[in-house]
């Protein structure tokens, strides 16, 4: 079959950076080649081409970091690239976009985070991607029952494949080819006859080293030898100095016990470190899916003591290759742990002999590759053979995307017209507004005028009456023989001339409102 490997969008294959999903598809890939033709997309990165073939196995790299900047160049590229099967790792959100853009191709989906959580995708979303895929791949049986328990229609389609240790790159530090090694480092950080604990992880909260390092005081009572290790950084290939990171410095300059902090160490020089071990601690304090260090712990022959978090205590023949913290909250707990190992040279020779045959025996590479080529296998076999059409196939998939996730372009379209909608509306409501304004604005005076008018028909104006007065006082006082004759002919003339020019004041108001009313040009 011609097969496509999506690997995630943080870092790139091969794991130059390190990354336990990366090391777990480069681990396998030389099982895998030879059933197969593999083409592996993943990130790019300064360090690596974007496309070459090594070992008969095609890489392509594109644009990340960000997982839907990643997730159009997936879906880019599968518009121009077929495949018959397409495994995606670790991002049921691709399997949506994938299906899209490969509506005939077996999909299968390998989970190593609880990545079904409510947090991390759409419940509706996620009951689609889970019947698109024909299986799903998990690196715990704690994963594995998450999902089941979230989506119990898929727990037949959940398998189990634990990951695997490169034995020949991880040896015992008494191992012919490491003794050296082991010697040389131990006498460059002056741990020359010491018990060396040691702790690979990334330096966070939830993988919890300050836990082990504040068992060390106590621990320093009980025996006189110790020192710790910390290999890691705050991220893959990043020594920045985070809060979490300054304080674990600091509580380590507090101890007469030497702690070694050595930063990010490279994928191909980090078994040195644990050849120069005597002891693994692993001190999660979060659900852990099963961190892949307890492999790299076993192979390198290290008696183990790890946390009760999500997978990591499935690797755990208690007693036989390790000791398991219920409670790795209380630095109290790993105290006790690490005290009943190293109290018991015996005992912890026997772990780490014990731990040895287990990565023989149970955790290689070519047991994870024969693994997941059965579960290619069984994805071609339980499904009909006969090409679904692309249109049927999708159907589901197009109405969810249409009703929860509109694609650019409809995005785009619904923006313009909601836009266009929205100024054409604004527009009608402002001019309606304005016309309406100026309507009422214009009642409200011609109102006003008129009852203006009314009241100044009704009551003579101020005006009236002193022109009335002034025209009176001008008149000639009258003789005694014609005062009562001119006396009346005087009424007369004042109801006359106060009747003359009120007529006068309203025509002219009359006139006022008659203008207002005019429409303006």
């Amino acid at each position: 079959m011609n097969i496509l490997m999506i690997c995630t969008e943080k870092l790139p294959v091969p794991p130059v950076l390190g990354g336990a999903i990366q090391t777990y598809i480069a681990g396998s890939l030389p099982y895998l080649k030879n059933a197969h033709t593999i083409t592996v997309l993943g990130v790019n990165d300064p360090s690596l081409p974007d496309e070459e073939t090594i070992d008969g196995v095609r890489y392509v790299r594109i644009p990340g970091k960000v997982f839907t900047v990643y997730q159009e160049g997936v879906t880019q590229y599968l518009e121009t690239n077929e495949f018959d099967l397409i495994h995606i790792f670790n991002r049921p959100r691709l399997v949506l976009p994938v299906r899209q853009a490969a509506p005939n191709a077996k999909i299968t989906l390998s989970m190593h985070n609880d990545m079904f959580s409510p947090e991390k995708i759409n419940p509706e979303e996620a009951a689609l991607a889970l019947e698109e895929v024909s299986n799903i791949v998990t690196v715990s049986d704690y994963i594995g029952n998450e999902i089941s328990r979230l989506f119990p229609q898929a727990a037949t389609k959940v398998k189990t494949i634990y990951s695997g240790v490169d034995t020949e790159q991880f040896l015992p530090g008494h191992h012919p080819k490491m003794r050296q090694v082991r010697n040389e480092l131990r006498r460059a950080n002056g741990l020359e006859n010491k018990t060396v604990l040691l702790f690979a992880g990334r330096l966070s909260h939830n993988k919890g080293v300050d836990r082990l390092i504040r068992a060390l005081p106590e621990l320093s009572k009980r025996f006189n030898d110790l020192a710790l290790v910390i290999v890691g950084s705050k991220w893959f290939s990043q020594n920045d100095v985070t809060d979490y990171v300054a304080y674990i410095r600091s509580l380590a300059n507090r101890l007469s016990v030497p702690v070694v902090t050595t930063g990010f160490v490279a994928p191909n020089e980090i078994q040195n470190w644990f050849a120069a071990a005597d002891l693994f601690v692993c001190t999660s304090v979060w659900q852990e899916p099963l961190a892949r260090v307890h492999y790299e712990a076993m192979a390198a022959g290290l008696p183990i003591v790890t946390t009760a978090r999500g997978g990591n205590p499935e690797v755990i023949q208690l007693g036989e290759n390790g000791l398991v913290v219920e409670n790795p909250e209380d630095p109290n707990n790993f105290t006790e742990a690490i005290s009943k190992i190293l109290s018991n040279k015996a005992l912890m020779k026997r772990m780490g002999e014990k731990g040895r045959e287990l990565a023989l025996t149970l955790y290689q590479w070519d047991r994870v590759g024969s693994e997941i080529l059965d579960v290619w296998n069984h994805a071609t076999l339980s499904q009909s053979t006969a090409p679904v059409p692309a249109a049927n196939k999708v159907t589901s998939i197009e109405k969810y995307r249409n009703e929860q996730r509109p694609n650019k372009t409809t995005a785009k379209k619904a923006t313009a017209k909601e836009s266009a909608t929205n100024k054409a509306t604004a527009k009608k409501a402002t001019a309606k507004k304005s016309a309406t304004n100026k309507a009422t604005a214009k009642k409200a005076i011609a109102k006003k005028n008129t009852v203006q008018t009314e009241q100044r028909s009704k009551q003579p104006s101020k005006l009236v009456e002193r022109t009335v007065a002034n025209l009176a006082n001008s008149t000639p006082t009258p003789t005694n023989q014609n005062q009562s004759g001119t006396n009346r002919q005087s009424s007369l003339n004042k109801k006359v001339l106060k009747s003359f020019l009120q007529e006068m004041l309203i025509a002219s108001t009359k006139q006022s409102l008659e203008k207002l009313a005019r429409p303006s040009k």
